[in-house]
């Protein structure tokens, strides 16, 4: 029986054990320190589960922050494990703050994992994004295979929609490519972008497709402020969510999708000793293969920006963690 685990029952926790449970894609224990809270939500979600139809077990597994990490045993047997907890930069917080706070998290999280599921797959969504993937890497130890971050699938879903929404035509029918680092350095490509196998490029306007990557690359901040308002909800959750059970399922059900995911590259796109968004097949083992795209001038610099600034990032954490 394939089994799931989700670490951090919030908003985009939630959104992936809700999906991985209904597509049957595995049974789901879902994590938090919140005490009870995880239980309760999957108490909720399996009472809706004769409304739905679906068969598949949630388990909620609450922890105590200041144990000993026991809990965490009911990591043990799982395949892929999903790690979305985290703080969100609050105000008067700098950004060495919440990167010292979210390395905190997503290491200490991580060294559990070494000790109940040494193999299992990881997929990090806990921002920012890249570098929380080089502290998993890092703290695990594990072939870079293994150890993935999920950026690349949101960022092209936003750019599918905002196409979608431009040309008045089905969602389905787009296939959007975004590279790069998951921020506003990112790398949407229009000339990988298809609509029914028709590129993108013969369809929309040049000054129409630069307004959507501009929109793509800073999807998340326009979620936020619409947000503004809504004390409870603070960025969004339901696509980060699905997005990263997506990853989950390609993985368990070995499907080998071409999936743009954070990959720890070690060559490919002239870059070492990072992760970069990039395309890669993801099946049983994880990241199967990772596709290296013919860039052109423009697309190179691009991506080579987006390298320079997830550099800078992660030479900061390693010095403020001593890594």
């Amino acid at each position: 029986m394939s089994k799931v685990s989700v670490i951090g029952a919030g908003y985009v926790g939630e959104a992936a054990v809700k999906h991985l449970a209904q597509r049957e894609v595995a049974d789901v224990f879902v994590f938090d320190i919140v005490e009870d809270m995880p239980k309760g939500k999957a108490l909720d979600l399996m009472e809706s589960a004769p409304i739905v139809g679906y068969d598949r077990r949630i388990t909620g597994v609450s922890v105590n922050k200041d144990g000993d990490g026991s809990e965490y045993a009911a990591l043990e047997g799982s395949e892929v494990v999903i790690v979305t907890s985290g703080m969100p930069r609050k105000p008067g917080m700098s950004r060495d703050d919440l990167l010292k706070i979210n390395a905190g998290i997503v290491g200490g999280i991580v060294e559990n994992l070494n000790k109940y599921a040494p193999d299992a797959k990881l997929i990090v969504v806990t921002n920012p994004l890249d570098v929380m993937c080089m502290v998993a890497y890092l703290k695990l130890g594990w072939p870079r295979e293994r150890v993935m971050g999920m950026a690349g699938v949101l960022d092209s879903a936003r750019m599918a929609w905002f196409i979608a929404e431009e040309l008045n035509c089905s969602v389905q029918d787009v296939r959007a490519m975004v590279l790069g680092g998951h921020g506003d350095t990112m790398v949407p490509l229009p000339r990988y972008t298809t609509v029914s196998g028709v590129p993108v490029t013969d369809l929309i306007a040049k000054d129409r497709l630069e307004a959507i990557n501009e929109r793509t690359a800073k999807g998340g901040g326009e979620i936020v402020n619409l947000f503004r308002n809504a004390s409870a909800l603070g960025s969004a959750y339901h696509a980060p969510g699905i997005a990263s059970a997506i990853m989950a399922e390609s993985i368990v059900r070995d499907q080998r999708r071409l999936l743009p995911t954070a990959c720890y590259l070690e060559g490919e796109y002239g870059v070492s000793g990072m992760y970069q968004g990039v395309p890669a097949f993801l099946g049983k083992n994880g990241v199967e293969k990772i596709v290296e795209l013919g860039l052109d001038e423009s697309e190179k610099a691009l991506f080579n920006r987006s390298v320079e600034h997830v550099e800078k990032a992660v030479k900061e954490m390693r010095e403020l963690l001593g890594i």
